[in-house]
């Protein structure tokens, strides 16, 4: 049985999120994701990409609630007919 890889590299984590890895050198350089350095490269262990997932879809801050709620109330008030048309489709 092999064994499950415990890091990942700065390419197959860019892959993985489907970014460049230049933006993945970014979210390290900001704190955003913890990395260790080896050598000239960075590695990131698979504890902390689960822990940043889990922790991202715990936390919607309020401002995020209220721009998505009048986000919504916008959509509705734009669209609200066409919206009622599709649904009885």
């Amino acid at each position: 049985m092999p064994k499950k890889k415990k890091i990942v590299s700065t390419t197959e984590y860019a892959k993985m999120l489907g970014i460049s890895r230049i933006a993945v050198f970014k979210k390290i350089k900001n704190g955003q994701l913890p990395a260790e350095k080896v050598g000239r490269s960075y590695i990131i262990h698979i504890e902390d990409i689960d822990n940043q997932k889990n922790k991202a879809k715990k936390t919607l801050s309020a401002v995020n609630k209220q721009e998505i709620e009048k986000a919504v109330k916008k959509v509705v008030k734009e669209y609200g007919e066409t919206l009622r048309l599709l649904g009885k489709e």
